[in-house]
This record gives C-alpha cells, structure tokens and sequence, in this order.
C-alpha cells in the first residue's frame, strides 16, 4: 500500500481547551470513562491510531506538535514517527499545516495526506479510495479531499503545488481560504464515512462515538 514520497502528517498542537484534556491521547476507539476508570488496559489513542492508520500508505508519518510535544513524544517516537514542534502554535492550526509542510519538503518530498488530531482516524477503506483517487489523478489536480453528503472533511492529499500555495500564503490565512481559492484543481471524492467530517472537540463529541457507534473497518 506504500506510496513512494507521499508524507503522512497529523496536526496535533492545539491546546485542547474545550476537551479539558490533550485530545491526541483520548483512547481509541472510545471507551467510557466509567469502563476507562476500572480496567488495567492501556488504550490505543486516537493519535497513536492515526499513525497507524496512515504508515502503510507513506514513507514517513510526521505529528505536529505544541506545548504538548513533551507528552506526544513517547507515542510518536515508538511508532518510529517524526515529531514536529511547532514554535508558536498560538498563531493558530494554518501555522502548524505550515510547519508540517515545511518539514515535508525538508525531507525531499513532494505530497503529503494531512489530518487532524480532533478528527477520528481513517478508515482503510476510506484511506484507499483518496489514495486511488490521488494516484489516478488528473495533471490539473493538485489535492484530493474526502466529501460526506456534501460536506468536506479529512484526510486531504495534497501534492507539490497545492503544498506551495500554502507554504506561499500570509500566516493569518486559513487552509479552507487556500482551497476555495484553487477549487478547480481539487477533486473531491464521495465517501460513504461520516466519520471524515466528524469533529472530537469536546466531551459530549466524545461521548458520541462511545460503544454503539461503528468505527473500525
């Protein structure tokens, strides 16, 4: 499933504020904290599952991360992935797209998928339509993101030249500016997930996909 010079990075430097804890290690799948509280197992997280997820489609799998590299660092390092640290993540998400991005062509590379940490971790069905979609793609096409009953979500594949006009825009930009803005060289592809659209920003997020909710395959 490899795909040579495609970079897997996940953002991961925000601060968590409305969650109350790092949402990079809520386990994953979700377990109730009532389960959580009594039982001896060490959960997956939803980072360390979206490392997993994304390693057999890239050649590297990058975190971004904040003030918070210090406790993501365990996880990352023992999925052998690269740990970025953000220096001012304060400046918002584009900032740290910015700094992933930049770690991507650093390493020689030219593509990257890109998710986020408060988003569920790819399915591998899902993960093989974008990749087949990106691999198949068009000349005029730079990126390829994921659509749920008309909305868009994550990951997106991005290649070189979608990779510039980001690395190229003002830090106060936004990555959905930068989109709309070349909409005619993205394709977005029909997926039958809603998790792609799915945000885990607070606990009642949480809560939502606890048991009863499918979210393996």
């Amino acid at each position: 499933m490899l795909n040579p010079g495609l970079c897997g990075i996940i953002l991961a430097a925000g601060e968590s504020s409305r969650m109350g804890r790092d949402k990079a290690l809520l386990p994953w799948p979700p377990i109730p904290s009532s389960i959580l509280a009594i039982t001896p197992i060490r959960p997956s997280t939803i980072l360390s599952s979206a490392m997993d997820a994304l390693a057999p489609y890239c050649d590297s799998v990058m975190v971004v991360a904040g003030k918070n590299a210090a406790a993501l660092q365990s996880t990352v390092y023992a999925r052998a992935g690269f740990l970025v640290v953000n220096p001012a993540p304060e400046r918002g998400q584009f900032s740290s797209l910015q700094t992933g991005l930049q770690a991507v062509l650093d390493q020689g590379r030219d593509s990257a998928i890109v998710t986020l940490v408060d988003r569920p971790p790819a399915r591998r069905n899902t993960l093989d339509k974008l990749i087949h979609a990106f691999t198949t793609r068009a000349h005029k096409t730079w990126a390829v993101v994921p659509e749920y009953e008309g909305k868009h979500g994550h990951p997106i594949i991005i290649g070189r030249e979608m990779l510039e006009k980001f690395l190229k825009a003002p830090s106060g930009s936004s990555a959905r500016e930068i989109e709309h803005a070349h909409q005619p060289h993205i394709a977005y592809v029909a997926i039958d997930d809603a998790l792609v659209t799915k945000n885990v920003d607070t606990p009642d997020d949480y809560a939502s996909l606890e048991l009863g909710q499918s979210v393996d395959g």
